[in-house]
């Protein structure tokens, strides 16, 4: 009996001191959405869950932790205090609202999450015709073309590094965008990354303003394409 009291006494004393080393020291990269100590506060909740040998074996099973607008999360223990969390965040390039819910959709159209929040940066796109929205399912617009258009626009926006606020796309598939106290006329899709380019040079010279720039004008054939800003 005295002998299985060792045991288990040594038993408990390597579970304290297995217990005792965590990671105190977090090294974050690839997060956008949320900052380090939001990150911090989803993935290790508790002292438990910063013990340095659970994350050992954490870091080798593939674990979803159901947090919005992230694809997946690798942990690497790099000592017995610190490690280094790589964060995949899901490919985000506009949303729609759905109800009550703001529905977010991929470069391919695909809806990869459904909030009640709107993200700073990703513009809410009106006009569209759809039918019931499923998520991690292409979003259900009956024109293909205008399907195609929202995907170009979102893009080139993208490509351009130009945060949105709303775009809309009208019913002769004309397009808008809302920017602050600035409405960014493109017209129809002709000429989507020459229009956006214009849009990206001018926009130190008008961003403070308010009023309306008209670009469905636009010539990539014309040295000096003219643009026409009404200010309200």
């Amino acid at each position: 009996m005295k002998r299985l009291y060792i045991v288990l006494a040594v038993i408990a004393f390597i579970l304290l001191g297995v217990y005792s080393v965590r990671i105190d020291k977090f090294n974050f990269g690839g997060n956008t959405r949320y900052s380090d100590e939001e990150m911090k506060k989803m993935i290790f909740p508790n002292e438990f869950s910063k013990v340095t040998l659970y994350n050992v074996f954490r870091s080798k099973v593939k674990k979803d932790y159901n947090i919005p607008f992230i694809q997946g999360i690798d942990i690497y223990v790099t000592g017995l205090h610190s490690a280094d969390i790589i964060v995949y965040e899901k490919s985000v390039v506009g949303c729609v609202k759905y109800m009550s819910s703001y529905m977010y959709f991929d470069k391919d159209g695909i809806v990869v999450e459904s909030s009640n929040t709107l993200l700073e940066g990703i513009p809410v796109i009106d006009g569209l015709d759809f039918g019931r929205i499923v998520l991690y399912e292409k979003l259900p617009i009956s024109n293909e073309n205008v399907f195609k258009e929202m995907l170009d626009i979102t893009q080139v926006l993208v490509g351009y590094g130009i945060n949105v606020d709303r775009i809309t796309i009208s019913s002769d598939n004309n397009i808008t965008l809302y920017i602050g106290n600035i409405e960014v006329y493109l017209g129809d899709s002709s000429e989507l990354n020459g229009k956006v380019g214009e849009l990206k040079d001018i926009w130190e010279k008008i961003k403070d303003l308010s009023g309306t720039l008209y670009l469905d004008n636009y010539n990539p054939i014309k040295d000096n394409t003219t643009y026409t800003f009404k200010k309200r």
